[in-house]
């Protein structure tokens, strides 16, 4: 497996994957840089990737060790753009099949986007089967040339512990919400306030500029109990002060609380689930959302539909207004956010979990051997 600088979901799941088909019989390397490698704990990960860090010779030299490696594998499986395209440049020669699982959008404009789609087609037309994490990345790699474009799911392991637990009665989520608060220094305007939750990077890509202006609307002067909103999550530091300056200078009722040791004690405290991202594949903090039985408000668009439509609200890209009465809809209607938790949690029980996942990646292996 080949894995490209990550900080987020596609490490996750490249670590569970190879764990589960290794508990299959499955024999996996994964070549990735140093520093993935430490973040996910890929013990016995090949440090291989090229790039700045590693200086021309060693990126030279990691390569040559990846096409030796190569040419002595069944399969060679890369996760992400920058993998796909290392991946059929050093396969060149060999016939060893090439598996690209592509898990992410790309979402720049101009020369840069051409370039880059111009790669991706050779990816696309070289690789033996290309998967996307979500419908719309599937059909793309069709109109890229795929000769074998597959959907592949990408679940959260977090989703089976969440099925486990019932959720929270009405009552008991105010107090572990106002305990969670506390323990972040947030007083509410008033006790017992609903808590609209979003679990996200600070970043450009979950567009929480909209979310702050959808809560400038929900938080509307003749509310009975204004909703305390909190962001969950790190990231862009730049990007983080900017959303502090305007939450601080307009008075929204939203707070940035950073990464927190125990995101299920949030799920488990919030009313509604807010994620108004301009674009997500299939997004593993959704999947925890409905799991935990927590009612979703999202963005349509990428693979958001694949997992929300007809149990949740989706709302449109860059729309506050419309982001703000869904929210809005769903704190004030106690009924409505029963049949959505309960609707969340039937979809999210019906999905494949990890082992499910490694046993139809170990089927589709084994069906591409011998294959060019």
């Amino acid at each position: 497996m080949l894995l490209g600088l990550s900080t987020g979901g596609i490490g996750t799941h490249v670590r569970d994957l190879a764990a589960d088909l290794r508990e299959l019989g499955d024999e996996v390397t994964v070549v990735t840089d140093a520093s993935t490698a430490e973040r996910f704990q890929l013990s016995g990960a090949r440090w291989w990737w090229p790039g700045r860090s590693s200086g021309l010779i060693g990126s030279l030299r990691g390569l040559w060790r990846l096409r030796r490696l190569v040419g002595g594998a069944e399969v060679l499986h890369a996760h992400g753009h920058q993998a796909g395209l290392v991946a059929v440049l050093v396969s060149v020669g060999t016939r060893t099949p090439v598996v690209v699982s592509q898990h992410n959008a790309v979402l720049v404009g101009g020369p840069r986007r051409r370039l880059l789609d111009l790669a991706q087609r050779l990816v696309a037309r070289r690789a033996t089967l290309v998967t996307g994490a979500s419908s719309d990345l599937v059909a793309e790699a069709q109109r890229l040339g795929a000769r074998d474009p597959r959907l592949a799911p990408v679940p959260s392991p977090r989703v089976p512990d969440l099925l486990a637990a019932e959720p929270l009665a009405e009552g008991d989520r105010g107090p572990l919400a106002a305990e969670l608060l506390r323990e972040n220094g947030i007083q509410p305007s008033q006790p017992g306030a609903p808590l609209a939750l979003t679990i996200a990077r600070i970043a450009p890509q979950k567009d929480l500029e909209t979310l702050l202006e959808a809560a400038a609307q929900v938080a509307h002067p003749d509310a009975t109990k204004p909703a305390v909103w909190v962001v969950v999550g790190g990231g862009d530091d730049h990007l983080r002060v900017a959303l502090e300056r305007r939450i601080e200078a307009e008075g929204l009722p939203v707070h940035l609380v950073g990464p927190q040791p125990d995101p299920d004690r949030w799920l488990r405290a919030a009313d509604v689930f807010v994620l108004p991202s301009l674009w997500e594949a299939r997004a593993l903090v959704v999947q925890e959302a409905m799991a935990a039985g927590v009612p979703v408000v999202a963005t349509d668009t990428g693979g958001l539909p694949d997992l929300v439509e007809g149990v949740g609200t989706l709302v449109p890209v860059r729309d506050p207004s419309r982001l703000a009465d869904a929210v809005d809809q769903f704190l004030r209607d106690p009924a409505a956010r029963l049949t959505a938790s309960k609707q969340g949690r039937e979809r999210a029980a019906s999905w494949d979990d990890g082992k499910a996942t490694a046993s139809r990646w170990h089927e589709w292996y084994s069906g591409m051997l011998g294959m060019t």
